[in-house]
């Protein structure tokens, strides 16, 4: 089993919006539902399941069902934390799946990435046992402790911009969080599951994400995301080099594929 889990408890402060950021409407649909209709169209995955936040549990169903999101399994409510929710998550996909089944863990305000970042990642998981999305960065990294003085500048050849999906095995991943839960910072720093796995001494493998991956966070995302939308659509009107909504070639006016 192939499982993409999908956390959307956020509330948008930073967005500044009436509503959570993950229910702004783009294109006549939730980002939300965007998102998750890429897992749903892609045919390499069989279930998803979402954490939100608990008053917007009904909500979601109901989205997915105008939307025809059949794989949607469940909805739970989200925690106090980001991998609160995660976990939340997790443990209620451990109920009806195996614990060999692969999870694609993603945020729901990612609603453009790639089918073959989604395939590479279950790839990465059968190869190595997770799978870290990520671009290298194009831009100068510096680090500061007070957020005045640089401190250092890491070689740019050598830093990357972590994204998601992040995938493991199930019961894998559950097992880190549980060791994480354990402690007594519990999640304190732990920003995604790289930092979870990294802080337990385990190796990540990368996984190369595509640059439209973008977390829409802020109202300029927003703006970034229509243009990636309308890009999209456009290559569909026009054939340059689009695929399908399950990673295949298009085929094209005289038969044959793209």
């Amino acid at each position: 089993m192939n499982i993409a889990i999908i956390f959307a408890g956020g509330s948008g402060i930073r967005m500044g919006a009436g509503i959570p950021k993950q229910f702004l409407e783009i294109n006549g649909k939730p980002i939300l539902i965007h998102t998750m209709q890429l897992f749903q169209h892609h045919y390499e995955i069989d279930a998803i399941y979402a954490a939100v936040q608990t008053d917007y549990i009904d909500y979601v169903k109901d989205l997915a069902e105008e939307f025809r999101v059949s794989k949607l399994k469940d909805v739970v409510a989200g925690g106090e934390t980001a991998q609160d929710s995660i976990y939340n998550a997790l443990k209620r996909a451990r109920e009806d799946n195996p614990g060999d089944s692969i999870v694609l863990i993603h945020d729901g305000v990612r609603p453009f990435i790639a089918y073959d970042v989604i395939s590479r990642n279950i790839e990465s998981v059968k190869k190595y046992g997770n799978g870290i999305t990520s671009t290298p960065c194009y831009e100068t990294i510096m680090v500061s402790k007070d957020g005045d003085v640089v401190d250092s500048v890491p070689y740019r050849k050598e830093t990357f911009a972590g994204q998601a999906p992040q995938s493991f095995y199930l019961d894998d991943i559950i097992a880190s969080h549980d060791k994480i839960r354990a402690t007594e910072t519990g999640y304190e720093n732990m920003v995604d599951a790289c930092t979870i796995i990294r802080t337990l001494g385990q190796e990540a493998h990368l996984v190369e994400g595509n640059r439209g991956n973008i977390k829409v966070t802020t109202p300029e995302d927003v703006y970034m995301l229509r243009a990636l939308l309308q890009y999209q659509e456009n290559e569909q009107a026009f054939g340059f080099g689009i695929t399908n909504r399950i990673g295949r070639r298009l085929p094209v006016a005289d038969g044959k594929e793209a």
